[in-house]
């Protein structure tokens, strides 16, 4: 009799937009068939991301998130540019981050770290980037420049950790939020 694989999900953590600013920053693009915007409701600033992981391994890694983010303050957030990322041969828009007391940044360690200590994440070896992806590049399409702009949305206070499944289809992820944790004032 053969094992049967166990089922796998592709996972993340992330902080979660609030609306307004959610809402704000969906309309700094405009149409260009060039690129493929992220959806509204999908927009957010991945902390770690976790790839394909036995489905098992959800109810863990909520925990440690949840646990990692225990006496978090809401993130005070401040939108500063839209750029082209890489700048050359771009494959996506993102709206950079200003972190100001660090926060953001502190957290992604925490959660990185406590997923890391139960073998569920390989930590990155690049500095963690605050930013929100707004569009990737089409299949086939290489942009002339970036699409066209609006101006950032204002500062915001992210308040809600989200550990996201992802789902990939050809014109994009759907991310299904799986746990959720607010971050108390």
């Amino acid at each position: 009799m053969a094992k049967s694989r166990p089922s796998r999900a592709r996972l993340f953590v992330a902080l979660e937009l609030p609306e307004s600013a959610r809402a704000h920053t969906a309309r700094l693009l405009s149409p260009d068939e060039a690129w493929r915007p992220v959806p509204p409701r999908s927009l957010h600033v991945t902390l770690v991301f976790l790839g394909w992981r036995a489905e098992g391994e959800i109810e863990r890694t909520g925990a440690l998130t949840a646990r990692a983010a225990e006496g978090v303050k809401p993130i005070a957030l401040v939108p500063t540019e839209v750029r082209l990322v890489p700048p050359r041969r771009p494959r996506l828009v993102a709206l950079d981050l200003d972190d100001p007391a660090g926060t953001c940044g502190e957290l992604q360690g925490s959660v990185s770290a406590a997923l890391a200590g139960e073998g569920l994440y390989e930590p990155e070896t690049r500095p963690f980037w605050p930013h929100v992806t707004l569009a990737r590049v089409r299949r086939g399409h290489r942009p002339s420049g970036p699409p066209g702009l609006g101006s950032p949305p204002p500062a915001f206070d992210a308040d809600r950790v989200v550990l996201y499944r992802s789902t990939p289809h050809p014109k994009g992820a759907e991310y299904e939020p799986l746990q959720a944790f607010t971050l108390e004032a």
